[in-house]
């Protein structure tokens, strides 16, 4: 029986991944089958709070090996590989509703919806809901065909979330161990040891995003007064438990490794006709002119699309020194840009850029020399060729000109940690030369 939610924050408050623990917990007569998700959607949308993810597990009678996921206080958290029998769909929505009703911020803007089933959605949900705006109404209809219960409130938009996530088949995936402070410690300031997140990720290779070395900055600790104390992401599933624990931190209340999107660039879309807003793309194309700074620290230029027309690339200011590498761009390079579509104003807004190729830059070194005299000759203008002063004998002999290194190199360039999205692939997955 699959059980899937969102959409119970808000932008300053709770988590959805927290209320995954609290149904782990009202569950506990139940076995967990496989690993809980954690579902990046769409970043585009506007209505969204934070990284815009859904959760979705799955219960039953398990079966096959069991591992080790997670702890709640003093209890362990298992999972089995397998499942010999779905648990009852009406007592799993029943207790799941209150939990619902219970944490989520409907006062805050919150949406919730509810979704258990003993059949996942259609595949195709899921690729619709992180690469473009979905209607209820589509949901709603798929959710009837596969025989759904759904449970929503002040709204429930999350049930298309929540569908997404149940739909979710992953093609490329993740993995993150969430910790979580303890209630009295939530809103107050994290005690989490940035040395220790500075040496994740040489110790720890297949994590990644975890610190920002420029700005000597984690990257695995929230911002908002939410119950989580850190998150550590990386490709490797058994490594992130042992990850956790070389972190020195406040105490962990408990804590729970999630399957996840985040990292895969799956809200890109490569092939299209047209660039929509509200939706990411890949792009190829030359640069048309030169880059130029607007106020507020952006940075723009004009990019001719190898498909035809031409769109404005953009490097908004918190992509930080990101914006440094846009500025060496000059109009004739050929780039292939990945970002978001803007509406307003229409740009792409970057998540990270390849350099395929530059344009040669030249600088004059020396007039000819008269052959006569053996001085150099001095110029008549741009088009008039040259003269020698002492004798005056006239050539239209080009200048001497030599290539003007370009500190702007072919290749990949990104945005610092900080900067990044969730779901976007940084560099360190693309597995690169």
């Amino acid at each position: 029986m699959y059980v899937a939610f969102d959409d119970t924050d808000s932008t300053t408050s709770m988590c959805t991944t927290f209320l995954a623990t609290e149904v782990l917990r009202s569950l506990a007569d139940h076995d967990l089958i496989g690993l809980p998700r954690l579902v990046r959607l769409n970043p585009s949308v506007p209505w969204k709070t934070r990284g815009n993810g859904a959760l979705c597990l799955r219960f039953g009678k398990g079966a096959g090996k069991r591992t080790l996921v997670g702890r709640l206080g003093a209890d362990p958290v298992y999972s089995f590989s397998r499942c010999q029998a779905a648990a009852d769909g009406d007592e799993v929505l029943e207790r799941c509703s209150r939990l619902l009703e219970l944490w989520s911020r409907t006062g805050e803007g919150a949406s919730p919806g509810l979704v258990v089933s003993r059949t996942p959605p259609s595949p195709k949900l899921y690729w619709e809901a992180v690469r473009k705006v979905v209607e209820r109404g589509v949901v709603l209809k798929e959710l009837e065909r596969i025989g759904a219960r759904t449970y929503e409130l002040a709204g429930g938009r999350g049930v298309i979330g929540a569908s997404a996530a149940m739909s979710w088949r992953p093609r490329d995936r993740t993995y993150e161990v969430l910790a979580y402070r303890a209630r009295e410690r939530w809103g107050a300031p994290r005690q989490v040891s940035a040395e220790d997140v500075a040496c994740l990720d040489a110790c720890f290779p297949s994590t990644f995003n975890n610190f920002d070395h420029g700005a000597e900055r984690t990257a695995i600790v929230p911002h908002s007064p939410c119950p989580i104390l850190f998150g550590i992401r990386g490709d490797d599933l058994g490594e992130l438990p042992m990850a956790m624990a070389s972190v020195r931190s406040e105490e962990k209340e408990r804590w729970l490794l999630f399957i996840s999107n985040q990292g895969t660039d799956d809200h890109i879309i490569r092939r299209w006709k047209a660039l929509e807003p509200w939706s990411s793309y890949q792009v190829r194309g030359v640069v048309a002119e030169a880059p130029r700074s607007l106020p507020g620290g952006h940075v723009i230029f004009r990019l001719s699309l190898s498909q035809g027309g031409e769109v404005d690339c953009a490097a908004y200011e918190p992509s930080k020194e990101f914006r440094g590498v846009v500025r060496q761009l000059m109009a004739g390079d050929e780039i292939v840009a990945l970002g978001e579509m803007r509406e307003r104003p229409r740009t792409l807004n970057l998540e990270k850029m390849r350099v395929v190729s530059l344009i040669e830059v030249t600088r004059r070194t020396a007039n000819p020399i008269c052959p006569r005299c053996c001085k150099s000759m001095g110029s008549m203008g741009r088009s008039g060729g040259h003269r020698c002063k002492r004798c005056g004998l006239k050539t239209f002999e080009g200048e001497s000109r030599e290539a003007v290194p370009r500190s702007l190199q072919l290749g990949w360039y990104e945005p610092p940690v900080r900067a990044r999205r969730h779901i976007s692939m940084p560099l360190k997955r693309m597995r690169l030369d």
